[in-house]
C-alpha cells in the first residue's frame, strides 16, 4: 500500500492536483470506469444539491430510512472533526483501514489522472458503497451540481434544497446562473424535489428542457406549520401531526418536507410509514447546524457562511431571545460575502469576537476579519469588538466575558465550527485568550 495511515493518504491527495477545485466530470468519470465502479446502484440513489439545507436534508433522509430498517450509505462534505464523517455505512463512520484500502484501489486504477482531493474521496466512497450491499445510497453535492464529482452517478431522485448566492467565482453571480448549475443533477424522466419555494427560471426551464418530473415546495408538496406540530401534504397524500424536527430553525420544516417527498417518490422500492417519519424527526441530529454545546452561558455553533443561511440564523436568534447579551465569535473565508454577513448580524449582536483562519488556504487573516467588522459597524452605538488571532482565543475571550444569561454564537465556516468544537471539548484555560479590545 502506498501509505500506512489515513493522514498520509489525505496529505498526499492535497498535493496530487495543483487546483483545490477543478470542476468537470471527464477525468473522474474515466477513473470511475477504470476502477470498475458502475454509475448506478442496485438500490435507489438520491443525490442532494442546493445552496443551503443539503446537510439537513441528508441527515433527515438517512435517519428516516434507517429508522424504517433500511441499510443506508451516505456521503457528505465537508467534515468538521474527522474525515471519516464524510462516509457512513449503516449509520457508522467508515474506519481508517477501510478508507485506506479504498484509496489504494482508486490510486491503482487512476493511472496518471490528477484527481482532486474531493474527487479522490468521492470515488473512494462509491467504491465502498458498491461493496456494502445498501438498501439506499445518499450522495451530497460538494459544489454546484452540473460539474460536481457526485454527478457522475445516475440518481433515481434528485433533491435541490434552495438556490441562493454562494461560490460566485465558480457558479455565477446571480440566482439564475447558480440555478442552472444546481439543475445539472436533474435527469430526464426522473423526479426532482425542489425545496426552494421560488426557484429561479433557469432551474424551471432546465427541468422542462429534459422532461424531468419537477416537484416544487409550496406548489406540488408543502409543509404546513401548526402550533406544536406540522403537516406534510401533496395532492394525494397527507401526514398529520408530525413533530417539529429536532434540528432547530423554522426552515427545517421545508427541509423535512423535501426529505419526506423524496422518500415517498421511491415507493414501492422503499416503504416508510408515518411512525418512521415521526421517530426520525424527533431523533435526527446534525453537527454544526445551530448546535448547542453548553448552557449558562449558552454556546451555539453554526456553519452558516452565506447571506441566506445567516438570515435564517438571525430569525432563529430573534425567535429565541436571551436574557443577557448575544456575543458572536466569527471567522470566515475570503471568498464569502463577509460585509453582507456582518450587516445582517449587526442588529442581533451585542459584542463581537473576531478571529482569523490563517491556517486555511482561503481563510481571512485575523486583522482583515476585525477590519471588516470595524468598517461595517462604523456608526455610533455599534457593538463592541474584541479581536483575537485564532478561533480558540476568541472563544476563550467570549467565555471570559459572558455571564450566565448570555449566549455565545460561533459561526462563519466549517473551519470556524471545527476549531470552536475542539476548544469547548477541551479544558478551557482562561489565560489563552490573547485578545485586544477595540471600541466599535
Amino acid at each position: 500500500m502506498k501509505f500506512d495511515s489515513l493522514a498520509q493518504w489525505l496529505a498526499w491527495q492535497e498535493t496530487l492536483n495543483p487546483a483545490e477545485i477543478e470542476l468537470g466530470l471527464e477525468r473522474i468519470n474515466h477513473v470511475r470506469e477504470l476502477a470498475q465502479i458502475p454509475d448506478h446502484f442496485d438500490c435507489p440513489l438520491i443525490i442532494v444539491g442546493g445552496t443551503n439545507g443539503k446537510g439537513s436534508v441528508m441527515a433527515m433522509l438517512e435517519t428516516m430510512a434507517r429508522v424504517a430498517g433500511y441499510r443506508v450509505c451516505a456521503y457528505t462534505s465537508p467534515h468538521i472533526a474527522r474525515y471519516n464523517e464524510r462516509i457512513r455505512i449503516a449509520g457508522e463512520e467508515v474506519d481508517d483501514a477501510s478508507l485506506c484500502a479504498a484509496f489504494e484501489r482508486i490510486d491503482q486504477a487512476r493511472g496518471e489522472a490528477a484527481l482532486t482531493y474531493f474527487e479522490f474521496g468521492t470515488l473512494a466512497a462509491l467504491d465502498l458503497f458498491t461493496r456494502a450491499a445498501p438498501d439506499l445510497v445518499l450522495l451530497e453535492v460538494g459544489l454546484g451540481g452540473r460539474l460536481d464529482a457526485v454527478n457522475i452517478m445516475q440518481p433515481d431522485v434528485s433533491v435541490i434544497t434552495t438556490v441562493d448566492i454562494d461560490h460566485v467565482d465558480w457558479l455565477g453571480k446571480d440566482r439564475e446562473a447558480i440555478g442552472f448549475e444546481k439543475a445539472g443533477i436533474m435527469r430526464s424522466g426522473k423526479p426532482v424535489v425542489c425545496g426552494d419555494r421560488a426557484p429561479p427560471q433557469s432551474l424551471l426551464q432546465q427541468a422542462a428542457n429534459i422532461a424531468a418530473k419537477l416537484l416544487v415546495q409550496g406548489r406540488d408538496f408543502s409543509a404546513q406549520a401548526g402550533t406544536k406540530s406540522w403537516q406534510f401534504s401533496t395532492g394525494t397524500t397527507a401526514l398529520h401531526d408530525l413533530p417539529v424536527p429536532a434540528l432547530r430553525g423554522e426552515f427545517q420544516l421545508d427541509n423535512a418536507a423535501a426529505a419526506i417527498m423524496a422518500l415517498e417518490l421511491l415507493k414501492p422500492r422503499l416503504l416508510l410509514l408515518r411512525e418512521n417519519y415521526v421517530s426520525a424527526l424527533q431523533s435526527v441530529t446534525l453537527a454544526g447546524r445551530y448546535e448547542s454545546l453548553r448552557a449558562a452561558p449558552q454556546v451555539v455553533v453554526d456553519v452558516a457562511h452565506n447571506t441566506q443561511a445567516v438570515a435564517a440564523l438571525c430569525r432563529q436568534l430573534q425567535a429565541q431571545p436571551c436574557a443577557g447579551k448575544t456575543r458572536l465569535v466569527i471567522a470566515m473565508l475570503a471568498d464569502k460575502p463577509v460585509a453582507e454577513v456582518i450587516a445582517l448580524l449587526a442588529p442581533r449582536v451585542d459584542v463581537w469576537y473576531s478571529a482569523g483562519l490563517e491556517n486555511v488556504g482561503r481563510g481571512l487573516a485575523a486583522a482583515v476579519m476585525s477590519n471588516f467588522i470595524q468598517n461595517t459597524l462604523a456608526t455610533p452605538g455599534d457593538a463592541k469588538l474584541c479581536a483575537s488571532k485564532t478561533v480558540a482565543q476568541a472563544c476563550a475571550a467570549a467565555m471570559r466575558d459572558a455571564g450566565a444569561n448570555d449566549r455565545i454564537i460561533v459561526l462563519g465556516s466549517f473551519y470556524t465550527v471545527a476549531a470552536a468544537k475542539q476548544f469547548f471539548a477541551e479544558t478551557m484555560n482562561p489565560t489563552d485568550a490573547g485578545d485586544t479590545e477595540i471600541d466599535g
